[in-house]
């Protein structure tokens, strides 16, 4: 297997990326993958931050998630919502007792005004993560879905709610004044990168915040490193989330060609290569039309041998 000679950067947002990243760090030797991880989904619950997709990204490289979920740990127990639930506290959104602490901790660090990234790499240390993690910036920003029933920040759309209410857009609060991560930044533009893989995460919810932040999808486009994305729609369907039934509510055709048009109207000229599955091959014209090369492989992944063969494809990608 040919990879590539350099830092490698994955954008991802929670399970389905996660995955992917568990590949890829699998494939990479140590401190070679570099994931710039969705924050918008963050926000403030009981006095704390939660930052699901940076956390399921953690605890899945740490080899400490819950394996049948894709997200919170192993082994978990609901004593403290138990006791919330008691007390007449919002408990909509589950934590177990042991993520919990993961919160408490981070509470305590980002009080004393240390900055996300640095607790975050401080967090994949002690987990024993390889790979460099980064919140796409260290200034929040908040994912609201604009629904028929109102406004909703992403979390009580998507627990609370359930995703029930018909998607109408969404809006990125914060994403104006927020800056990207200063050593994401720096390394995009350090002349060292050798790539950047989109995972199979929401095109709407967990991609495009990290691409349309201080207009980082032209930085990489500029960079002329290779850009690969894996469809998150496979067979016309979204393997985790609801990235089907928003594409259905907006109109788009929920097929990875509709994925890709997303991608190229919204970022011209940065896709080099779409990943497809198999099942999806006769898609492939449809979307080299939109000026992308397609590589067609096997995308889901249900084993940890099947997060490595698709991290090595898209490796593979970005050598050619």
């Amino acid at each position: 297997m040919i990879l590539p000679a350099g830092p490698v950067l994955a954008l991802s947002g929670g399970v389905g990326g996660a995955k992917l990243c568990l590949g890829l760090d699998d494939r990479l030797p140590a401190g070679q993958l570099h994931i710039a991880c969705n924050t918008g989904d963050d926000f403030e619950h009981l006095g704390l931050t939660i930052c699901p997709d940076i956390d399921t990204v953690l605890y899945t490289l740490g080899g400490v998630s819950n394996p049948e979920q894709g997200w919170g740990l192993a082994g978990e127990t609901w004593q403290v919502l138990a006791a919330l639930e008691r007390l007449g506290a919002d408990s909509w959104f589950r934590l177990g007792d042991r993520d919990l602490a993961t919160h408490l901790w981070r509470a305590g660090e980002l009080a004393q005004g240390r900055a996300l990234s640095a607790v975050t790499a401080d967090l994949a240390r002690r987990l024993g993560v390889c790979a460099t993690v980064y919140p796409m910036s260290d200034d929040p920003v908040r994912t609201m879905v604009h629904t028929a029933e109102g406004s909703l920040p992403f979390q009580h759309y998507f627990v609370r709610e359930q995703c029930r209410p018909a998607v109408q857009g969404f809006s990125f609060a914060g994403i104006d004044s927020a800056a990207l991560q200063p050593d994401l930044a720096a390394l995009c533009t350090s002349g060292s990168l050798a790539g950047v893989i989109i995972c199979p995460s929401n095109p709407f919810v967990s991609i495009d915040p990290i691409l349309q932040l201080d207009s980082f999808w032209q930085t990489l486009r500029e960079s002329r490193v290779p850009v690969v994305a894996v469809a998150p729609i496979v067979g016309g369907q979204a393997l985790k989330g609801p990235a089907a039934k928003m594409m259905a509510e907006l109109a788009l055709p929920v097929t990875a060609t509709g994925v890709a048009s997303h991608y190229a109207q919204r970022y011209p000229g940065l896709i080099k290569t779409f990943v497809v599955d198999h099942s999806d091959a006769t898609l492939a014209p449809a979307i080299q039309e939109l000026g992308m090369e397609v590589e067609v492989t096997a995308t889901i992944m249900r084993e940890r041998a099947d997060k490595q063969a698709l991290a090595r494809a898209c490796l593979e990608l970005l050598c050619r």
